[in-house]
């Protein structure tokens, strides 16, 4: 199964821009559909960004939309997420994550059950 490993995290002030990456191991990552989810204190998790297997088809939480950009690299096994004008809201750990891409299911819309450890992103106002 894949390993996941981020990096990236930090604390950037409101309107600035931050990039997270997530390095992929231990199994064939081209199998894998690839995502990013956040979650703060007393929040549910929430998917933020998915790219397909073979790095189209993006979807984003609305909330990111025209903000943020996922994008991955099948020969290097790392997908990042360009974060630009970060507001306070956006402040939560960030998590990479994977699961085997099933026909037809969207990887927007699969069950996601491979997880990094998280980075931290905060952003002060």
């Amino acid at each position: 199964q894949v390993q996941l490993v981020e990096s990236g995290g930090g604390t950037v002030q409101a309107g600035g821009s931050l990039t997270l990456s997530c390095a992929a191991s231990g199994d064939t990552y081209t199998k894998y559909c690839m995502g990013w989810f956040r979650q703060s204190p007393g929040k549910e998790r929430e998917k933020v960004a998915t790219v397909s297997i073979g790095g189209s088809d993006p979807y984003y939480v609305d909330s990111v939309k025209g903000r943020f950009t996922i994008s991955r690299n099948n020969g290097a096994n790392t997908v990042t997420l360009r974060m630009d004008s970060l507001r306070s809201e956006d402040t939560a750990m960030y998590f990479c994550a994977a699961d085997v891409f099933q026909w037809p299911t969207f990887c927007s819309s699969e069950s996601y059950n491979y997880w990094g450890q998280g980075t931290q992103v905060t952003v002060s106002s």
